[in-house]
C-alpha cells in the first residue's frame, strides 16, 4: 500500500493483549511530558528533549498532520482506554512498514511495549497488507532488544543505518516481523 494513494482512518482503536491502542487527544496533553521527559527517551529515540507542553502540543499536531498525510500513526498506550502509559508508532517508509514505541518511566516492566508492538503488527497484517513490520533499534538499548525478541522479531540480516541524532551517532539494527 502506497501513502500516496491510501491514508489511514481518522480514528483508530485497537485492543488485544489486555491493551487499548488509542488516538492521542487534547486531554492527554498534560500527561505526556510524564512519559516523555525522561533520559532514556531523550537518549535513545528521536522524540524532542526537554519534553514540555510546547513539545507535547507540537507532537500531537505532528501526528495529526503525519496521519493526514498517510505517512504514520501515533497511538497512545493504555490498559483500558484511559490513561495514557506510552506511545506506538507505525510509520510507513521506502525500507518497509516501521514500528517504534516508547514507555513511560512509571510504567516500565509490566511488557507494555511489546504487547503495543504486538497489536500494531496485527494491525499492519490485517488492514495494511504489509508482509513484514520492522524495528530499528540500537544493539547497545537491551531494554528494546527485549522488546523485539519478547514480541517476536527476529535480527534481520540487512546492513545496520547509521547516522546522528540530537548531536550523538548512532548504528541501527533491523529486526523484522513477517506475516504468518
Amino acid at each position: 500500500m502506497s501513502s500516496a494513494t491510501s491514508s489511514f482512518p481518522e480514528r483508530i482503536e485497537l485492543s488485544g493483549e489486555g491493551l487499548v491502542l488509542r488516538d492521542w487527544t487534547e486531554a492527554d496533553l498534560a500527561a505526556m511530558p510524564e512519559l516523555f521527559d525522561h533520559p532514556d527517551i531523550a537518549y535513545w529515540t528521536p522524540i524532542v528533549s526537554p519534553f514540555d507542553a510546547a513539545a507535547a502540543r507540537a507532537r500531537l499536531d505532528r501526528d495529526r498532520q503525519l496521519r493526514a498525510e498517510g505517512t504514520a500513526v501515533l497511538l497512545a498506550i493504555t490498559v483500558d482506554g484511559g490513561a495514557p502509559l506510552g506511545e506506538v508508532m507505525l510509520r510507513r517508509a521506502p525500507e518497509g512498514t516501521e514500528l517504534g514505541y516508547a514507555v513511560g518511566p512509571a510504567h516500565r516492566g509490566q511488557g507494555l511495549a511489546a504487547r503495543a508492538v504486538r497489536v500494531m503488527a496485527a494491525y499492519a497484517f490485517e488492514e495494511l497488507g504489509a508482509e513484514q513490520v520492522i524495528l530499528e533499534l540500537e544493539a547497545e538499548n537491551a531494554a528494546s532488544v527485549a522488546v523485539a525478541t519478547k514480541a517476536g522479531f527476529r535480527l534481520l540480516d540487512v546492513p545496520l543505518i547509521s547516522g546522528e541524532e540530537k548531536g550523538r551517532p548512532y548504528t541501527l539494527q533491523t529486526w523484522g516481523l513477517a506475516r504468518s
